[in-house]
């Protein structure tokens, strides 16, 4: 099985406005773009731009998180978040104006993110450790996440399709931490693409557990992403 990558996020001083002039094109119909950014890398070049970058609710979630690892990943992936959408878009990452779109489910303004008026899609998810950003010109949804403990597994396992949890009480326990991984960051990077996240039944999906790749979805293109020992990562894009 081929997996994406993604291309590490450059540090902010390289992100200037003479070099986003320079920077890639918006992606091309139908294939992500897809960045990697490490807490350890960048929270230093991070942290002196947070208060200019970010707007008032993002640096009140980021006072907000007790743990400094927490704090320091939300302010890596929302200041990356907004140079690379700053960059794609031309214009300055602290007038990016970011939303929400209505949940598919309630209809409340916790659905897919969103940059009204733009033909650009994005997705964001951090891990402990690390944030995937993934930038498309249809609905896009990206995970990453850490190989979870073996009692998670057995704790979230029910809750998976029934031919995933088939899937994964076949693998032989070791496998099964790295396996659960695959299932989990497929689903949810799908869910995210729908806009509904977890609020929709995990069981209604059959993303699969292969290691030769996800399951196909109508209408959908779910891959997993390379990102490194101890992560597993994947990366979903609605067709035209």
């Amino acid at each position: 099985m081929c997996l994406l990558s993604a291309r590490p996020v450059p540090s902010p001083e390289r992100l200037t406005p003479a070099a986003r002039a320079r920077f890639p094109a918006p992606p091309r119909p139908g294939r992500p773009e897809l960045w990697l950014a490490r807490v350890e890398d960048l929270r230093g070049a991070v942290a002196p731009l947070a208060d200019e970058l970010l707007d008032s609710g993002e640096r009140a979630r980021a006072a907000a998180l007790h743990r400094v690892a927490d704090r320091d990943g939300y302010r890596v992936a929302h200041v990356c978040l907004r140079l690379l959408l700053g960059a794609y878009l031309g214009v300055e990452p602290s007038q990016v104006p970011l939303v929400r779109r209505p949940c598919p489910v309630c209809r409340a303004p916790h659905g897919r993110p969103d940059v009204p008026g733009v033909p650009l899609c994005f997705s964001l998810s951090r891990t402990a450790g690390c944030c995937l950003l993934a930038f498309a010109d249809t609905a896009v949804g990206a995970d990453i996440e850490r190989l979870p403990a073996s009692d998670v597994v057995s704790g979230l396992t029910e809750t998976l399709h029934p031919r995933e949890a088939a899937e994964l009480a076949a693998c032989p326990p070791d496998r099964r931490p790295v396996a659960f991984a695959r299932v989990w960051t497929r689903k949810e990077a799908y869910l995210k693409g729908l806009g509904t996240g977890l609020g929709r039944d995990l069981r209604l999906d059959h993303l699969g557990a292969s290691a030769r790749g996800p399951c196909r979805v109508p209408g959908w293109v779910v891959d997993d992403v390379a990102v490194g020992p101890g992560h597993a990562a994947a990366v979903a894009v609605a067709e035209r």
